[in-house]
């Protein structure tokens, strides 16, 4: 058969459909065919609306070709052809199971490079915003029928591959559990998709299945990918052998393959549990392939997408950022590897991110034994191991949501213990100050390090106190103090303007941590920790008495100059000095009163004896009109 060549046409192509049917002895050749050759025949999967992409139609009839009707499409080379835009792809692959049609295997157009060049999460250009309302209709469609006719009702609001691969995508995430117990057994089962779609349950296998399924009955060419994953039960730094322990699949989009995990997609299993929760993740959707290999590794390398592809050995080694890390806006920790080895007792792991984020730590389960200072990009964790010995280390971040969500973990390996680097249970994260301090109210820290040194064990710590905003400060011992009350009597706070000071001092030589509250005053509710500083004394004559207690009309305004110790020595004359606003007059008591004068640079000063007094008393007289003072401080006297 010869066909002339289009003039305009760069190029000849063919698309040849055979229609086989039966003429009926009455039908003939019907004269309205042969009169009309440019119509196009009413059949299955029709030609009706291909437009102009066909150049040419052209009807045989004879006696080799009886009954049978050929259509030839003829298109620029470049052209993507009108039929098979129209036809759905999966019927032209249903010679798949006879060996006659595969889709095209990975090359070296469809790899990226390797490692992630920070760009993008995803494989190729996507704004999710598009998505919204595509997610929203197919969540929420259910299954009436078969396979087909769900595929048919979520194809009802896509118009394009991406967004038929977006469909199927979101419907089993959103609809499919998956089968822990099926999972579990030794030989993995085989689940059929009509299976699947009445239990509403399967294990990976069966994920990938029905994914790849209900792509190509979309027309979209999909490919089930079995291999190893680092996923539920995984322990940071195993080795890979056997049978393989996932499945996931690859879609062909927009001329490139891509990878997608509907299993992991879906939820998430509870480690302590081992129950399934329906937990959409966005980042196993068309995840870059430098990110995806970092817990898949393909039985065939071609399927990394990678250039260069990794080996095995080297997907085992490297650092496992799970999927959280990069939702949350990370982008790299140091060190890289999993396993780390302390250096005279201490390890150092830094994360950079996106933006300012908050992170914490667990030591074995525990917050303990480690100083964690937020950066504004990041974090940095210095961790001291109590023992020898191999230790679980997991970092946790919150990002933009209320739940600090697990990020990293790491194997610590400790041989030697610095004794004299032990931290108090209490010091809690962050240490120091940073932009979350500043973001709660506190700003320019006279002490911008989380660590201070003091020789005598005293120490003045202050910072700049945004309008409406009340500071509370605790200390924190391993030997003490241990109530609530002593917590805060060896910090006597001064506001002075609009920054507040706090005097310190240490009850005895060690490790203490001061730890900064805030509230807004004119909101209820508690006091919210911010951060706290690690404050450290190795001079073992140390033994400062607590400060004197104060009431609640001590003002935040006010300052003591002395006495400091809230413990007076017996049978003494005691100097007082005091700044105090608003007040008409100021008097200590004991045994006997003694009143306070008012001197010319704004301080109340006077003195006051002992003798014969267990507790000495400050009272202020708010108002000349009035006669009844208040206490503001209290002084406790040694025994004679």
């Amino acid at each position: 058969m010869e066909l002339k060549k289009d003039s305009n046409a760069v190029s000849i192509d063919m698309l040849l459909i055979v229609h086989s049917e039966k003429r009926r002895a009455a039908q003939g050749t019907r004269s309205d065919r042969q009169a009309d050759p440019g119509a196009l025949p009413q059949r299955r999967g029709g030609l009706q609306g291909i437009g102009n992409g066909i150049r040419r139609w052209q009807k045989f009839e004879g006696s080799d070709v009886h009954g049978t009707q050929l259509t030839v499409e003829v298109h620029p080379r470049d052209a993507m052809p009108q039929l098979l835009k129209k036809f759905s792809l999966a019927k032209c692959l249903q010679g798949e199971k006879n060996g006659n049609t595969r889709p095209r295997q990975p090359g070296a157009k469809d790899a990226h490079a390797y490692p992630w060049d920070r760009s993008s999460l995803k494989s190729m250009p996507l704004d999710l915003r598009q998505f919204e309302k595509l997610d929203t209709y197919a969540s929420q469609v259910t299954v009436n029928s078969g396979l087909d006719e769900l595929v048919s009702d979520l194809l009802q609001e896509a118009h394009s591959d991406l967004e038929r691969v977006r469909v199927i995508w979101i419907w089993i995430c959103h609809h499919i559990e998956y089968d822990i117990e099926a999972a579990q057994e030794k030989d993995r089962q085989a689940f059929k998709p009509t299976d699947i779609l009445r239990t509403r349950k399967t294990n990976c296998d069966g994920y990938a299945g029905l994914f790849e399924k209900m792509c190509r009955i979309a027309g979209v060419q999909c490919m089930t990918v079995p291999g190893y994953s680092k996923g539920f039960g995984y322990q940071t730094g195993q080795s890979f052998s056997g049978d393989f322990d996932h499945a996931w699949n690859a879609v062909y989009l927009e001329g490139r393959w891509h990878l997608v995990d509907s299993t992991w997609g879906s939820g998430l299993v509870d480690s302590t549990t081992s129950k399934f929760t329906f937990l959409y993740n966005e980042f196993y959707f068309l995840t870059h392939p430098a990110l995806f290999i970092e817990d898949h590794f393909p039985d065939n390398k071609n399927w990394q997408l990678l250039k260069p592809p990794q080996s095995l050995k080297q997907f085992e080694n490297n650092m496992y950022h799970k999927s959280e890390f990069y939702n949350k806006g990370m982008l790299s920790a140091h060190p890289e590897t999993s396993v780390i080895k302390t250096v005279n007792g201490k390890a150092t792991i830094t994360i950079e991110s996106c933006a300012p984020t908050l992170f914490m730590f667990m030591l074995n389960g525990k917050q303990e034994h480690g100083l964690l200072s937020l950066r504004k990009n990041g974090m940095k964790l210095d961790i001291y191991p109590p023992t020898v010995g191999t230790h679980k280390l997991q970092i946790f971040a919150k990002g933009s949501s209320d739940v600090y969500s697990s990020v990293l973990e790491y194997t610590l390996k400790c041989n030697y213990v610095d004794i004299s680097v032990r931290l108090p249970a209490e010091l809690h994260q962050p240490v120091g100050p940073s932009w979350f301090s500043e973001q709660m109210g506190i700003v320019k820290p006279s002490h911008p390090d989380p660590i201070i040194h003091t020789g005598d064990g005293r120490c003045s710590v202050s910072f700049g106190v945004e309008e409406g905003i009340s500071v509370l400060a605790s200390l924190h011992g391993d030997e003490g103090p241990v109530t609530e009350e002593t917590q805060r009597r060896y910090i006597f706070q001064v506001q002075r303007q609009k920054r507040a000071e706090l005097k310190v001092q240490l009850p005895q030589a060690g490790k203490f941590a001061l730890k900064i509250f805030v509230k807004k005053r004119l909101e209820p509710g508690n006091y919210v920790f911010v951060f706290n500083y690690l404050l450290c004394c190795t001079n073992t004559k140390v033994n400062w008495p607590m400060f004197p207690e104060s009431f609640g009309n001590w003002g935040q305004d006010n300052e003591l100059l002395e006495p400091l110790s809230g413990v007076l020595p017996a049978n003494r004359n005691v100097p007082f000095k005091l700044k105090l606003h608003g007040v008409a007059k100021a008097l200590v008591k004991g045994q006997d009163t003694w009143p306070l004068t008012l001197t010319r640079e704004g301080y109340w000063e006077g003195s006051c004896s002992t003798a014969g007094c267990r507790e000495i008393y400050v009272m202020v007289l708010e108002n000349a009109n009035h006669n009844f003072y208040s206490y503001i401080l209290k002084y406790k006297v040694n025994a004679q």
